[in-house]
Parts: C-alpha cells; sequence; structure tokens
C-alpha cells in the first residue's frame, strides 16, 4: 500500500508549502500530492480558491497576481510556492500527484512536466494529474494519452469506477467515507488503481488493507507507513 503525503505533510507543516513537501521527503513517503491553481498567468499550490483558510491575505487565488501572492504568509513564515519551484525542491526523488483545481491549468502544468523531465530528473511515469473536474482529465488525454491520470470521487457511483475506465485514467482517487470492496473489486478488474482520501485513522488503515487497495493520501505520513509496516508483518507472519 503506497504512502501519499496529502498536501505535503500536512499535518506536520503548512499544507502545501515547500516546508511540508520537504518534510515529507524526508519521511521517504512514496509520493506526494499537491494542489494547483492557476493565478496571474502562474500555476501555483494551494488547494483552496479563497486565501482566508491558508494564509493571511483576502480574496481569490485566481484574482490575485503571483507578486501578491508571494507577499502572504501560508504558515510558519512560508510563501505560497509555484508549481515549478515545488518540482525544483523533489528534483525526481518522488513520485508527484498534481490535482488541478481550476480551469485553464491542463496546457501550462504539462508543459512545466514536461521541463521538469528534461532538466529535472523526472520521468513521466512519475507523475499523477487528478481532478475532480473530469473535463479536465479528458483534455489531458487529448494531448498526450501517455500521461497518467486520476479521477477523484467524492461518492459511490452505481456503476462504480466505470466512469474512471471511460476517462482512460490510470487511477481512481475515492473518498474514505464512500469505498467499499465491491467498488475496489470492479475498479481493479477494468485495470484501475484505487487510492484512498485523506486517511488518518489506524482502524481505517485496517479495513482498507483488507480491501486490497493500492494506497492511502494521509496527512500524518509517518504514523500510517507505521501501521502500514505493523499490518503487513502481521500477515507475513501468519
Amino acid at each position: 500500500m503506497k504512502v501519499i503525503a496529502h498536501r505535503g505533510a500536512s499535518g506536520h507543516e503548512p499544507e502545501n508549502t515547500l516546508l511540508a513537501i520537504e518534510t515529507a521527503m524526508k519521511m521517504h513517503v512514496d509520493a506526494i500530492e499537491i494542489d494547483v491553481h492557476l493565478a496571474g498567468g502562474e500555476l501555483v499550490v494551494i488547494h483552496d480558491r479563497w486565501l482566508e483558510k491558508t494564509t493571511n491575505g483576502q480574496g481569490r487565488v485566481g484574482d490575485m497576481t503571483l507578486e501578491e501572492l508571494k507577499k502572504l504568509d501560508a504558515g510558519k513564515g512560508q510563501k505560497i510556492p509555484t508549481l515549478w519551484e515545488v518540482l525544483e525542491l523533489i528534483g525526481g526523488r518522488c513520485d508527484l500527484n498534481i490535482e488541478l483545481k481550476s480551469t485553464r491549468t491542463v496546457e501550462p502544468t504539462l508543459e512545466l512536466l514536461y521541463c521538469a523531465i528534461d532538466e529535472l530528473g523526472f520521468n513521466q511515469l512519475q507523475f499523477i494529474i487528478s481532478s475532480f473536474n473530469h473535463h479536465l482529465l479528458k483534455q489531458i488525454k487529448k494531448i498526450d494519452k501517455t500521461w497518467r491520470t486520476g479521477a477523484l470521487c467524492a461518492s459511490l457511483p452505481l456503476d462504480y469506477a466505470r466512469f474512471a475506465k471511460r476517462l482512460h485514467a490510470y487511477s481512481v482517487h475515492i473518498d474514505v467515507d464512500f469505498v467499499d470492496k465491491a467498488f475496489v473489486d470492479d475498479a481493479h478488474k477494468r485495470g484501475l488503481k484505487v487510492f484512498v482520501y485523506t486517511v488518518d485513522q489506524e482502524a481505517d488503515i485496517d479495513e482498507l488493507m483488507a480491501m486490497s487497495i493500492d494506497g492511502i493520501f494521509t496527512n500524518y505520513p509517518t504514523r500510517s507507513m507505521v501501521r502500514i509496516a505493523h499490518l503487513q508483518t502481521r500477515l507475513t507472519t501468519i
């Protein structure tokens, strides 16, 4: 079961900051998940479309220039990073899940990822581009079908993971409140990986391990890795 640091090690450091990402890498996570908006023609890493929750600023992210955003405190003196700054920091040392949060993000994101492959030591298989906006995932596949995409879902669809297969996704990312064994089995039969968000409790990890899911998004990577290792050890000794 892969451990994906949700917005970096966001249970320990301010989410979606370079500090949270560096901390996650020191924990030796399998991957890091970040959120991307477009603001002032730049791709910036922040979850909410409004600034109030995670910064000392006010207003909508998309209405700001990069210069204005860089003046804000995103926690512990951290600044809102650009996607390129995150890519430079990681430098191919772990996998990266980029969740697109706003429209007009597909083409600039792909441009940066091609540059990251050429200049920063990444390979294409280290990236998953995900979104709740499935039109964006469809757009990615039209541009270049070789990219791995993750179809986000906050429900338990009647036809289970069929929607993700129709999108030619690599993986389906489902809310822990809705995932069940039938969904996981259906996704696996369709050739899809199943990643579950956001998983911080041991009881949830235990249940998901029994469902044979492929990975979890967690705010507390080390704690989750310890629990997974314990379960895996127990299984091998039975």
